[in-house]
C-alpha cells in the first residue's frame, strides 16, 4: 500500500503567498502518510492577466519556484509533482506551462510541458480563453517510475484526449497524475466524469489536483480534487476550498484487476501516439 495526496488550492497573482499556502497544504499530506503529493496547475500563479507568466518564468533548473519545489520535497521527504510553472520557451513572448516531478530528495526526475492548449470558448459564460497566445505546447509525454509505480503525468485540458493516456498506459503507466484549473461551468458538466472515464478505460489510478475556489483575478474555478482507483471509484475527494485528500494506493488489487478484466488487451485499434515509439 501506498498513499498519495491531491492538494486543492485557490491560487492569486502573489507568487511567494502561494507558496507558501502550498507549503502548509504539503506539510498536511506527508502529516496524513502521503508519500507523492500532487499539486494544482498554476499552483505558484493565477494572475491577475494571462501575461504574467511571461514575468514570472523561469530558466529550467534556476528560479524561485523551482527552488521551492526542491525544497519542498527534501525537508517532506516525499515525492511531489509540481501542479505547473511557467518556464522559458523557444519564443521570447511565450511559456511552457510545465509540470516537475521531484523525488525525496529533491531532485528534479521529470519536466512535462503541457500538450493540449486551452483554445475555447464557453458560451454559457461568455468566457473565452487562450492559452496559445502565451503557451507554447509542448510534444512529449512523460511516464516514469517511482517507488510508488510507474507514474504518467497530463496536465489539465490534457483529460479530454484519450490518445495521451493510451499512449501511456501501453508504456506502463499505473498511475494518472493531472494538476488541473477547470473553469466552474466546465468543471460542474465535464470534471468527474472525464476523471473515471480515465480510469476506467486504462484501468489506472487518477490522482487529479485541482484548483478550486474564487480567485482574485476573477475566475471562479471548480476544485473537486479527487483521487480515483481503476474501477472508477472515487477513493479520496476536496470538493470545495482549500484542503488535501489523502488516499491509499493498492497496486496488489490494480493487478489483479487487470488480470481479471484485460480490457487494455481488448484494443482492435491503435492510436497514432499509442504506436509510437
Amino acid at each position: 500500500m501506498s498513499r498519495v495526496a491531491a492538494v486543492q488550492m485557490a491560487s492569486g497573482p502573489n507568487v511567494q503567498a502561494n507558496l507558501l499556502e502550498a507549503d502548509r497544504l504539503i506539510a498536511r499530506a506527508v502529516g496524513q502518510g502521503a508519500e507523492l503529493v500532487v499539486l494544482p496547475e498554476n499552483f505558484a500563479l493565477m494572475g491577475m492577466r494571462d501575461r504574467d507568466q511571461l514575468h514570472a518564468r523561469e530558466a529550467p533548473g534556476d528560479g524561485p519556484i523551482q527552488t521551492f519545489l526542491s525544497s519542498a520535497a527534501a525537508r517532506r521527504d516525499v515525492w511531489l509533482v509540481g501542479g505547473t510553472l511557467p518556464l522559458e520557451a523557444e519564443a521570447p513572448e511565450r511559456v511552457r506551462e510545465t509540470c516537475l516531478v521531484y523525488d525525496s530528495s529533491g531532485t528534479c526526475v521529470g519536466s512535462y510541458a503541457k500538450i493540449h492548449l486551452f483554445d475555447v470558448y464557453i458560451e454559457d459564460a461568455g468566457e473565452s480563453y487562450n492559452e496559445s497566445a502565451i503557451i507554447e505546447a509542448g510534444a512529449t509525454p512523460l511516464i516514469l517510475d517511482t517507488p510508488l509505480g510507474r507514474v504518467g503525468v497530463a496536465v489539465g485540458y490534457d483529460l479530454r484526449f484519450p490518445e495521451l493516456f493510451r499512449h501511456m498506459v501501453s508504456e506502463g503507466m499505473e498511475i494518472a497524475v493531472v494538476p488541473s484549473t477547470f473553469t466552474r461551468i466546465t468543471g460542474q458538466a465535464h470534471w468527474e466524469p472525464l476523471v473515471r472515464a480515465r480510469a476506467i478505460e486504462n484501468l489506472c489510478f487518477i490522482v487529479a489536483a485541482a484548483q478550486g475556489g474564487y480567485h482574485i483575478n476573477g475566475r471562479e474555478t471548480w476544485g473537486h480534487s479527487m483521487i480515483v482507483d481503476p474501477w472508477g471509484v472515487q477513493i479520496g475527494s476536496v470538493p470545495s476550498g482549500i484542503g488535501v485528500t489523502v488516499a491509499e494506493l493498492d497496486r496488489d488489487r490494480l493487478r489483479r484487476t487487470r488480470q481479471n478484466f484485460p480490457v487494455i488487451g481488448h484494443r482492435r485499434f491503435v492510436c497514432a501516439l499509442a504506436n509510437k515509439r
